[in-house]
């Protein structure tokens, strides 16, 4: 449910379902390349019921906090709603940050 209400928009009453979209700036390490990873989040009042990425709905996720945690072709990906932040690593090889804004 808290999750719910960081993702309903400030003074929106939320719907029986709902959906959020977020833009995330990724910086991936070592190579300090910026990747745009589009984030769509589905919910109601009492979960997230689909997450998807770039397009691809993700198969399995799981919710701590504010905190969706997902993995997509061998990256595990964290999405902080509360702090808009993305984090991500890919095997080892490479690790990701970056920030996340409201899609329009």
């Amino acid at each position: 449910m808290a999750l719910a209400l960081v993702l309903a928009a400030p003074g929106v009453v939320a719907a029986a379902a709902s959906r959020v979209g977020l833009v995330c700036e990724a910086v991936y390490a070592p190579a300090r390349e910026i990747w745009v990873r589009r984030v769509e989040i589905s919910y109601d009042d009492q979960r997230v019921s689909a997450v998807g990425i770039d397009g691809v709905p993700v198969h399995s996720f799981a919710v701590n906090g504010t905190v969706i945690l997902t993995a997509l072709d061998n990256e595990r990906i964290q999405i902080d709603v509360a702090r808009l932040s993305w984090q991500s690593d890919f095997r080892g090889l490479a690790q990701s940050q970056g920030r996340c804004e409201r899609a329009v």
